[in-house]
């Protein structure tokens, strides 16, 4: 958990893996949901449920399938919320009770994988203006934190929630701002009413980390009495 640890306030659990996938070590039932998909996606599916089962275990959860929601979000045990990313030599699954968080997202991606001519489907335009007003080294690294940020976020806010947030729904404001450094932290800005803002004290924050190669972001909704909230940058 060393790696993503930092991008979760207490309680969480996370298991990573560079390793490929084993089919053989998916349950019948899950194993039933990717018998059609080509080889690669079976792969990755595996290692999502690879991780997704150790984590569990580190809550206590005796091992069951994980299936497949209507809308392909992962079916969670009662109690519990978790999100998982993979890509290309990397996977990642973190869980928490639901008694603690009311949602939780983390995704991975390869860093300076968004290029320039993938920015205005996915950043706002103030968000292309400070991607061009950096370094022409720093861009396509910053650019896809960005894009990291917007994943996880929405990881965390649809499966509590239920409400679909587009990409130039947000923008997200980096610290730093080039987003440079080995580690650091986010903020959502909604640029159209969403429900997740009414129901939070303060902003909506996460953390982002490179490693290898690639940059995890962590985002994630803290129950209070009066509702969720997100978690202080440590």
């Amino acid at each position: 958990m060393s790696l993503i640890g930092g991008l979760f306030p207490a309680g969480v659990i996370g298991v990573t893996t560079a390793e490929p996938g084993d089919e053989s070590q998916l349950l019948a039932a899950e194993a039933a949901l990717v018998q059609r998909a080509v080889e690669k996606r079976r792969r990755e599916f595996a290692a999502g449920r690879y991780c997704a089962r150790r984590a569990l275990a580190g809550l206590g959860i005796a091992e069951e399938p994980l299936l497949i929601g209507a809308d392909r979000q992962p079916l969670w045990p009662a109690g519990v919320v978790g999100s998982i990313t993979h890509t290309g030599g990397f996977c990642a699954a973190v869980v928490a009770h639901a008694a603690a968080l009311r949602g939780i997202g983390i995704d991975t991606e390869i860093v300076g994988r968004v290029t320039a001519p993938l920015w205005p489907s996915i950043c706002v335009p103030e968000e292309i203006s400070r991607l061009k007003s950096l370094p022409r080294e720093l861009r396509a690294r910053t650019a896809t934190v960005i894009f990291s940020a917007k994943e996880a976020f929405y990881k965390a806010e649809y499966p509590a929630l239920g409400e679909r947030v587009g990409f130039h729904d947000v923008a997200i404001e980096l610290s730093p701002a080039g987003g440079w450094q080995h580690s650091g932290s986010f903020e959502v800005h909604p640029l159209r009413s969403l429900s997740v803002a009414k129901l939070v004290a303060g902003p909506l924050r996460g953390r982002f980390v490179f490693h290898a190669g690639f940059v995890s972001t962590g985002f994630a909704l803290v129950n209070t009495p009066s509702g969720p909230e997100t978690p202080a940058a440590p």
